[in-house]
């Protein structure tokens, strides 16, 4: 029963996505574009019972920083055929809220031909389609997230070209071989009752639930869910009484799942509620940083556009901590860019500036000090002659400083102190 629902939810999927695939030929691909797959992967897929142009499903992994290939069977159903390390994703776990958070998105998104990007200038891409209809209902913003090569992220999920070029190929031949859309399954982690213990607590926790459910079917069914949204929620392999469609925003209408897969959900759970359990508690691996929602983003999303302009900011984006504050790394730098240099440009002239205005401020000071020193001794009156003492037949003449002044002010350093130095001596102070 369960095999007959997962080919019968295949064509529903194929079906629905006949309506709003996009044609596209891959005639004027670049070089790198059109490697073929290795003959060890093509003999790989021989013997699980694969037609090389069979459709695909790709899911992401974030903390195990994996991303595997599946590919469907004669039987209908899929199974795994590469597994590739991420070379780099940026962010934190948990989803993508806003523009300029650097997160990279988790979720069930959807790759139509139209999203291959054979000449991108991060060697190949594809784009996830972020955001979907959940994001959207969720006030969730951004663009241009990628699956692309080159091993750089700002967001995104980046690979080696080597790994790149073969991913491209696996979706270039599925689009060849009749499929219009490939999902892209992508989870903070592998979401083992082990694995949800650990991050039970956390922020995301009832987020990433939701995407488990998704989760728990492709893992019993072995066939890419259905994906519906509504109520603001994903829901997965539901079909409507009345056949209409869902408002992402709007309520739930009633649904209706076959019983051989609600009866096989609910034997997975049962197994999964006794891991759980056990699991609490006893995990020696710590969690990983996750992004505290909305406000963290917030945070992140300022300084990337500081970034963008040029400003110089803290190397690494800040970071939310668990009480409120807000933590930055003391190592300052500025993106290397035309904004950046402009930017540089811009405040080493503003500091040219002010030093001038500092310069001239000065000059004027001792100018104006050097005139007062100029008249005053000017308007002094002359200096009394020398009082004389006779001892034992000598004269001794004691100079007017000795006579008027015991002891000298201590000096005070630069131009003006010795006028003001000068001026005392004059008047005697």
């Amino acid at each position: 029963m369960i095999a007959d629902f997962a080919r019968a939810g295949l064509l529903i999927v194929t079906l629905m996505a006949a309506g709003c695939s996009e044609s596209t030929t891959f005639e004027d691909l670049s070089p790198k574009a059109d490697k073929q797959l290795s003959p060890k992967l093509v003999a790989e897929m021989k013997a699980k019972g694969m037609e090389r142009n069979a459709p695909i499903l790709a899911r992401i992994f974030k903390e195990e920083g994996k991303v595997e290939i599946w590919k469907q069977k004669t039987t209908g159903r899929y199974d795994i055929i590469a597994t590739y390390d991420i070379c780099k994703w940026s962010g934190k776990l948990g989803p993508k809220f806003i523009e300029g958070d650097r997160q990279a998105p988790e979720g069930f998104y959807t790759v139509r031909p139209a999203q291959m990007k054979p000449n991108s200038q991060y060697h190949l891409a594809f784009n996830i389609g972020y955001p979907n209809a959940y994001d959207r209902a969720n006030g969730r913003t951004g663009s241009n997230l990628m699956v692309h090569g080159a091993c750089s992220s700002s967001g995104c999920y980046s690979m080696t070209d080597a790994q790149m070029e073969q991913i491209y190929a696996f979706g270039r031949d599925a689009f060849k071989g009749g499929q219009t859309e490939f999902q892209i399954q992508s989870f903070p982690f592998r979401m083992t009752a082990a694995n949800m213990a650990r991050y039970r607590n956390d922020p995301n926790y009832e987020f990433w639930k939701m995407l488990k459910e998704g989760y728990d079917h492709f893992e019993i069914t072995k066939v890419p869910p259905k994906v519906d949204v509504c109520e603001k929620r994903y829901v997965f392999n539901r079909v409507t009484e009345g056949g209409e469609a869902l408002s992402p925003t709007g309520a739930c209408p009633a649904f209706t799942q076959p019983d051989s897969l609600k009866m096989a959900y609910q034997s997975y759970q049962s197994t999964y509620e006794a891991a759980f359990s056990s699991a609490v508690n006893k995990s020696s691996v710590a969690p990983k940083p996750t992004i505290a929602g909305l406000k963290e983003a917030n945070i992140v999303s300022d300084w990337t556009r500081k970034r963008a302009r040029g400003e110089r900011v803290p190397i690494e984006p800040p970071s939310l901590e668990a009480d409120g504050s807000v933590s930055v790394t003391s190592r300052m730098g500025r993106i290397d860019s035309p904004a950046g240099k402009r930017m540089a440009a811009l405040e080493e002239a503003e500091a040219a500036k002010k030093k001038a205005a500092e310069d001239k401020k000065r000059a004027a000071e001792e100018k104006a000090a050097a005139a007062a020193l100029a008249k005053a001794e000017k308007s002094a009156p002359a200096p009394a002659p020398a009082p004389v003492t006779a001892d034992a037949g000598q004269i001794a003449v004691i100079p007017p400083e000795a006579a008027t002044a015991p002891e000298q002010a201590t000096e005070k350093p630069g131009l003006l102190g010795s006028v003001r130095k000068r001026i005392g001596n004059i008047f005697g102070s």
